[in-house]
């Protein structure tokens, strides 16, 4: 029975890292779900204090990681207000538009757009897309070395300690 719940938690800690390419795919939820398993049906009680509080810190710093980056980079390249609200929305609207692509390239134009609506230069709003292009990247960057942090904390606390 142990066996079947570790093919589940290993499940649903690769789930986590498929949704960083699918936001449809509620991945922290999935990692959080791969704990939880653990806890209920394998070994309650045996995870500090110390790890859950990491785990909901870190958790935060994952939801985080996207609306910073992606604030940052088109900021960083020129973007205007609208540009960083409108990439926002564009990556959540994009993950349900041709995925994965869509989550990439629906950011992309309409951060173009909205700049250009806004009396940009092309060369501006290219340049504010670009951003947008760059803060997805590292976003996605920092969720996964995040994500890795916390699998294997959760292994050190189950194994070695």
């Amino acid at each position: 029975m142990d066996l079947l719940i570790w093919i589940l938690i290993i499940a649903c800690f690769v789930l986590s890292f498929v949704g960083i390419v699918f936001p449809i795919i509620p991945g922290t939820l999935a990692l959080w779900a791969g704990f939880l398993l653990y806890v209920f049906l394998i070994h309650s009680g045996e995870l500090s204090v110390i790890f859950w509080i990491a785990m909901v810190l870190l958790t935060i710093l994952l939801f985080a990681a996207d609306l910073i980056a992606n604030s940052y980079y088109v900021k960083k390249y020129g973007g205007s207000k609208w540009g960083e609200r409108v990439a926002g929305v564009a990556v959540i609207v994009g993950s349900f538009i041709i995925p994965p692509f869509g989550i990439i390239i629906i950011p992309f134009a309409a951060v173009f757009v909205t700049e250009l609506i806004q009396k940009r230069t092309t060369q501006e709003a290219w340049k504010a897309s670009l951003g947008s292009l760059i803060g997805f990247l590292s976003g996605s960057v920092a969720k996964v070395v995040i994500q890795v942090m916390m699998i294997i904390w959760f292994l050190v606390e189950v194994f070695w300690l």
